[in-house]
């Protein structure tokens, strides 16, 4: 039998040839389509994992943005935080000032509310926006928290505290903007994807978003397949838990892609035009490179590292390319976002909460044998740096602490936690092995010389340690017991170490209840003035006063002045102690006979405040006393600052009218040189060498005498401090001394028991017993 294959014609074999070339195309065409429908999954898979992932990256984005603004409001409250025209109002109660000047931040920084919050419990606003709760936000702001969510008027909004320092702290000056939907729009424009954003308060969640955990994204069931992801804020007020709520429609964002899909479907139309011998081949190239991309996403949403491996030029190669550097973009996007986050700017140093999520990390993989080392240091003198040679050379100075730091401490993790602080983490293998030369490397590591343009800056830090599992099993104790430890290291001087002892934390909670006690006991008046006569023995008569607070508790009776003055003098309250001592003096002495004088102490953290010469000027004003009976004395502390700036002030008092006595004269390092400085009306001689003249075998006699000889050729009166008895009194008279103060006149006596002492009949009896 012939074959009939070879007699075909040629029209026959073309029309057999498109009849494969159908039938293959037909078989191709299955084959696209199946491939087709795996793309469209996979890109449907990709877009769910892409938008998911997008939405979890803007809600970090949206975390900077707010904390950003926050920052950004800190910065504007700071401007007028610092005003001395402010501090001033603020301290004086000023409450139309503080309102226009509240109004004008609020204005320049486009807030919607500003009002300062004071230490004693009041709250003052700008007059036309509402105001939070007082109650609800005061002890979150002494607790140091200076940024969070509070509500004004039923809307949230967000708030930036800036301390009101004078230089000690005074209050807090909040500003806040709300989180309306014009704003969230507006944050949401920032955002790298479309998205939706609000802030809302747990209770107005909606079951699906109250039911999802914080930082979980979770679809909604509605035809535009929206996806939610809820955090939290932080709050600034009590009683509201804020929640930044995300909303990205993933039916938007897959139609992104659709673009990708005619690409797709117009490769598989190019190859049904090919020949069927090319078909399966086609066919077989394309479906390998789809099986690898869809691999590769699927890797890729779970959050695994995937490079899809390019073979070809063609569509599919370039594709590959394509999904490559969409990768590639999309992890080095998130991996700024977190290194921001966890990083601090200027010195690229771990921040607060990196170094925290660490020494966590660090307790919780510590062995038996292993012991985990906090420091927490704190750069002495930091403030001169940038007061003296401007923020910029304080910059350069912390950049140079860190490098070295780093240099120094090897395998060490070294964060800086703000400001001119930084911690350090080491982990001690040898449980028994001495700690000391581990701190004294840390400490040492700072005390370098740093060059800030030309300008040799000298650094040291002072070190607080806390080393668990002694001092603490958890990283937050860990930090505040070598926050304890570095407060008492300060105490002790510049450039040293100390570690934790436990009685620092009962100090640390006893120092705070009576600086708590201290604050209601001048809220509520429980000052008042003992008084200690003056005697001249030059004229044998009365001279004046000296003014000595005490402070009445309510139920611990009187409270010693050493224990309470310190810590006045430390938090800053001494200055509106120190102020009322300065009125009430003044009030008092208008009401004895007119030869009598008044001798106030000045503290010098009252000294150094600005405006001393006016609060001087209005006591004297508003008591009516005259100037001349009024004595102020300083002592040689005043000086160690800033000399220039203290005789400006010196010259502005005497300017008053009023005397300038230099206290506990003798005790310091440079009295003559000061007495050379300035002319001071009066020098007390310190009780010290006045209790020393009972002993006939020292000098005191040569001392107090040199004292009297050099005060009398620079014209200044002389009192001894501290006279207890007869013999005292007559040697000091010998001397040439010509003014005593002591027990042997009379103790401290409240203001109703003067009248024994300034009467005529007691007077002479006084004079009496002094003679």
């Amino acid at each position: 039998m012939k074959s009939a294959f070879p007699s075909f014609p040629m029209p026959t074999f073309r029309s057999l040839k498109s009849r494969i070339a159908a039938l293959y195309a037909a078989l191709f065409a299955v084959v696209a389509a199946v491939l087709m429908v795996l793309v469209n999954s996979g890109i449907e898979r990709f877009g769910e994992a892409s938008a998911s992932r997008d939405l979890a990256a803007n809600a970090r984005v949206f975390d900077e943005i707010i904390d950003l603004r926050a920052r950004q409001m800190r910065a504007s409250a700071d401007v007028l935080a610092r005003d001395f025209g402010f501090r001033e109002a603020v301290a004086t109660g000023d409450a139309p000032t503080i309102a226009s000047a509240l109004r004008s931040l609020r204005d320049r920084s486009q807030a919607s509310a500003a009002f300062v919050v004071g230490l004693d419990g009041s709250l003052i606003g700008d007059g036309q926006t509402a105001t939070p709760p007082l109650e609800a936000i005061w002890y979150n702001l002494d607790d140091g928290i200076e940024k969070g969510t509070l509500r004004l008027g039923g809307v949230l909004a967000l708030a930036a505290a800036s301390p009101i320092e004078a230089p000690e702290l005074m209050g807090w000056l909040v500003l806040a903007a709300p989180f309306d939907e014009r704003e969230m729009a507006r944050l949401a424009e920032l955002a790298a994807v479309e998205t939706e954003a609000a802030v809302l308060g747990e209770a107005s969640l909606t079951p699906l978003l109250a039911d999802a955990g914080l930082g979980e994204i979770v679809e909604a069931d509605d035809p535009a397949r929206n996806l939610y992801h809820v955090s939290a804020l932080p709050s600034l007020q009590e009683g509201i838990e804020p929640r930044l709520v995300l909303r990205h429609s993933m039916a938007g964002a897959l139609a992104e892609y659709a673009r990708l899909k005619y690409v797709l479907a117009g490769v598989a139309l190019a190859g049904l035009a090919l020949m069927v011998g090319l078909g399966w081949r086609i066919a077989r190239g394309i479906t390998g490179p789809l099986s690898t991309l869809d691999e590769a996403m699927r890797r890729f949403g779970k959050g695994e590292e995937t490079v899809v491996r390019v073979e070809t030029e063609d569509e599919v190669g370039r594709l590959a390319s394509s999904f490559n550097s969409m990768f590639a973009a999309i992890a080095e996007r998130e991996r700024q976002i977190v290194h921001v986050g966890l990083h601090d700017e200027l010195t690229d140093l771990p921040n607060r909460k990196l170094f925290a999520e660490q020494l966590d990390q660090a307790l919780a993989r510590r062995d038996d044998r292993e012991r985990v080392l906090v420091a927490y240091c704190d750069l002495d003198d930091f403030k001169l740096v940038n007061d003296t040679l401007g923020h910029p050379a304080g910059d350069t100075l912390l950049r140079k602490v860190a490098e070295g730091l780093t240099a120094d401490l090897g395998k060490a993790l070294i964060a800086r936690l703000g400001g001119d602080e930084f911690a350090v983490l080491v982990v001690v293998d040898d449980d028994q092995a001495s700690l000391l030369p581990i701190a004294r490397r840390i400490q040492e590591s700072f005390d370098r010389q740093v060059d800030l343009d030309g300008y040799t800056a000298l650094c040291s830090a002072s070190v607080g340690i806390a080393v668990a599992p002694g001092d603490g099993e958890n990283g937050t104790d860990l930090l505040k017991h070598a926050d304890l430890a570095l407060y008492r290291a300060k105490r002790e001087g510049k450039s040293s170490f100390h570690f934790f002892e436990p009685m620092l934390d009962q100090e640390a909670r006893r120092r705070r209840e009576l600086e708590l006690e201290l604050r209601l006991a001048i809220k509520n008046g429980e000052f008042e003035l003992y008084f200690q006569p003056l005697y001249s023995l030059a004229q044998e008569k009365l001279q004046g006063f000296e003014a000595l607070i005490r402070w009445n508790h309510p139920t611990r009776g009187l409270v010693n002045p050493a224990e309470f003055i310190p810590l006045a003098e430390e938090t800053g309250l001494i200055l509106q102690i120190g102020e009322w001592v300065v009125r009430e003096g003044c009030r008092a002495a208008l009401a004895w006979p007119e030869a009598l004088s008044i001798a106030i102490n000045i503290s010098p953290r009252q000294f150094a405040a600005p405006g001393l010469a006016a609060t001087i000027m209005q006591a004297l004003a508003d008591s009516g006393l005259q100037p001349e009976r009024l004595e102020l004395e300083i002592t040689e502390s005043v000086f160690i600052a800033d000399i220039e700036k203290t005789l400006g002030t010196l010259h502005e008092l005497r300017d008053l009218g009023v005397r300038i006595a230099l206290d506990d004269f003798g005790t310091g390092y440079s009295s003559l040189s000061y007495l050379r400085s300035f002319p001071f009306d009066k020098v007390k001689i310190d009780q010290t060498f006045v209790r020393d003249l009972n002993d006939k075998g020292n000098n005191a006699h040569a001392v107090i005498r040199a004292i009297t000889t050099l005060a009398s050729a620079l014209g200044m009166d002389t009192l001894a401090e501290g006279v207890e008895n007869l013999e005292q009194r007559e040697i000091l008279r010998r001397e040439g001394c010509e003014f005593i103060q002591g027990y042997l006149l009379s103790r401290p006596v409240p203001a109703h028991e003067l009248a024994l002492l300034i009467g005529t009949e007691e007077m002479e009896g006084l004079a009496g017993v002094v003679v």
